[in-house]
């Protein structure tokens, strides 16, 4: 008879922070497309989508009445305003697939990872990505070419902010090598699904096939 010796886990809440261009959305793409058990989390936004963005696959684009009757009605997890724009993630799918042992992944800023932190911090894994330097930072969004050069020098003043709040999270990775930061997410990751509270089968397995 064969063993099936897959253990019943809770889901991770994995959380990417960093200023925009130090990395994170490229990090979350490629962690995506080598571990089949994580998926990112969707989120609600009012702006404006850009170019070969498409809805309910890169955001789902809402209106402002909209996003405000979702948080009146209590249907995110967390939500936040960054550079003007709302941003949200809907709780109710989120909850079901971390109880189911889904693990999600979220590339939001800081405000909404301490939001989460106070709500559900015993899913939450929480990394930072700072850049190697500020004028990387700077060379990087402007070679994207997403913004104008007024959007660029906005985005690069909030960012000295942004990193201020490196110190909250539970690791910091420094994006100087895209291959070696998404293998040390990986190993972050790795470690996390087997801490033994997140293994809530681990007593009945050892219960059943090892005592």
């Amino acid at each position: 008879m064969k063993i099936n010796n897959k253990i019943k886990r809770s889901g991770i809440m994995l959380v990417i922070s960093s200023p925009s261009g130090a990395g994170k959305t490229t990090l979350a793409r490629k962690l995506i497309e080598k571990d089949r058990n994580i998926e990112l989390s969707i989120s609600v936004t009012t702006r404006k989508p850009r170019k070969k963005e498409k809805n309910k696959e890169d955001y789902i684009f809402v209106t402002e009445k909209r996003f405000d009757t979702m948080i009146n009605q209590n249907m995110f997890l967390e939500h936040a305003t960054v550079f003007g724009n709302k941003y949200g993630t809907p709780k109710g799918p989120i909850m079901k697939k971390l109880q189911a042992g889904k693990d999600i992944l979220f590339d939001i800023d800081w405000q909404g990872t301490q939001e989460i932190k106070e709500k559900e911090s015993k899913y939450l894994v929480t990394v930072f990505i700072l850049p190697p330097s500020t004028k990387e930072l700077e060379k990087r969004l402007l070679n994207r070419a997403q913004d104008t050069n007024k959007e660029v020098k906005k985005r690069m003043s909030e960012a000295v902010s942004e990193i201020t709040h490196w110190a909250e999270y539970d690791y910091v990775i420094i994006n100087d090598d895209l291959t070696q930061t998404l293998k040390k997410l990986r190993a972050i990751l790795d470690a996390e699904r087997l801490k033994r509270y997140r293994q809530t089968g681990l007593n009945n397995f050892v219960r059943k096939s090892i005592l």
